[in-house]
């Protein structure tokens, strides 16, 4: 596999770690190039991963600006590109999923584009909130990747990514009927020396000012989406220990689309997902909300024009810089619901994920560890040909033992909780 990651931030960074300690002997991945708006990054990274080792296969780094499409296509055929990851902020996907399209190229990447309306009518379907729902833009073109036999797996991260691979294992292999899925996103991460005013954003800034603000939405079967303004949806949710009670509300996320998608067919009756957000980033987001500050349309200011929301992506906090303040962990799983044997079960199948020994084993907090971790084993069933289908694809779509089987292979720690 020659592949191009497009976008080298900490996610970027932690997928090639992994695949570095993966694939040593070059037996499936043997070039990485790797792009990214900013050449000095890209070099970083490249530095980064040249520590600690030789590296099995070869690196390249070139800058790229994602919303140039002819340009990524054109970076893509030079270098016989074969493979392209996109790491990049989801606002590029789209051009970055078309390049490869064009370039012949099998593709990845962690999350979709969505086009929310400026005033969303709340309620039932994606027509009054969304211009363009999030996985649409993909799923449409299904078809034209399926012809050009070239594979497209979007979704690939943690969530969505593990835990789509949990539900289809829940749904493989722990009922006869499976009957709801609610995704669960929390922990118990913290920044102990944390100013009371300070504000901590876990992981892309601008991805929580994009998702997190969006209509949300819940699937079910009999009425469709269910389209809420932020914040819906709030419950306290027992996570396992050490974890104890989340408080989770309902944001933006692919699952609930796909997992009726493909689960359907299992008897899924309802989908949902909910994360636990810290109260000072949930308060700072509602005054960056009502204050303009997370709009797309640029706005002057002192004769520049610029986008508010790029403004505080760049002037917040960055999750890669924060690691060495934060303790605790992680908790991102999925409770099924449904019927084994005639008997009503619950399962809590989930990934814990420590942060001292994330920082310690990856040098990355563990949101971007995390995450980065479940995107390279995606990769590399793909790569060994394992997971390869023509068309466009989310994880659950593939049997769930490989994935499974890799993750206890790399030392991927994960649970199945009978509740």
């Amino acid at each position: 596999m020659r592949m191009m990651l497009v976008g080298a931030g900490a996610v970027g960074e932690c997928i090639l770690k992994v695949l570095k300690k993966r694939d040593p002997q070059r037996r499936w991945l043997s070039y990485v190039l790797i792009a990214d708006y900013s050449l000095k990054r890209a070099e970083e990274v490249k530095e980064h991963l040249k520590q600690g080792g030789p590296c099995g296969f070869r690196m390249e780094t070139v800058r790229a600006d994602a919303r140039e499409k002819e340009k990524l296509l054109g970076l893509m055929q030079e270098h016989s590109i074969d493979f392209v990851m996109d790491a990049a902020s989801p606002f590029v996907s789209n051009f970055i999923f078309d390049a490869a399209f064009e370039a012949g190229a099998d593709y990845g990447n962690m999350g979709t584009w969505s086009v929310p309306k400026d005033e969303p009518a709340f309620g039932i379907g994606f027509e009054g909130s969304y211009l363009e729902p999030m996985t649409k833009y993909n799923f449409d073109r299904h078809e034209a990747w399926r012809r050009k036999e070239q594979t497209a797996l979007i979704c690939l991260g943690i969530d969505p990514g593990v835990v789509n691979v949990f539900a289809k294992y829940a749904a493989e292999y722990l009922f006869d009927e499976l009957l709801e899925l609610h995704v669960k996103d929390g922990g118990n991460l913290r920044r102990p020396e944390a100013g009371k005013d300070e504000v901590t954003f876990g992981f892309n800034v601008w991805t929580v000012l994009d998702e997190v603000m969006n209509p949300n939405a819940e699937w079910d079967r009999d009425r469709g989406f269910l389209l809420e303004d932020a914040f819906a949806g709030e419950e306290e949710f027992r996570m396992p220990e050490p974890f104890g009670i989340n408080r989770l509300v309902k944001v933006e996320h692919e699952e609930v689309v796909t997992l009726p998608r493909y689960l359907g067919k299992y008897g899924l009756q309802k989908a949902s997902f909910k994360i636990a957000l810290d109260e000072n980033l949930l308060n700072a987001l509602k005054v960056i909300n009502a204050l303009g500050l997370r709009s797309l349309h640029p706005v002057e200011a002192g004769g520049v024009r610029v986008i508010p929301r790029d403004v505080v992506a760049a002037c917040a906090p960055q999750p890669r810089d924060l690691g060495t303040e934060m303790t605790g962990g992680m908790c991102v799983g999925v409770h099924c619901i449904g019927v084994r044997e005639g008997r009503k079960k619950e399962y809590f199948i989930y990934q814990p994920f420590d942060n001292q020994e994330s920082m310690k084993t990856w040098g990355m907090q563990a949101v971007v560890a995390q995450t980065g971790f479940g995107a390279a084993l995606g990769i590399e069933l793909l790569g060994k040909g394992i997971w390869r289908e023509a068309g466009v694809y989310s994880p659950e779509y593939f049997p769930s033992r490989p994935f499974l089987d890799l993750m206890r292979e790399a030392g991927l720690e994960y649970v199945v909780e009978e509740r």
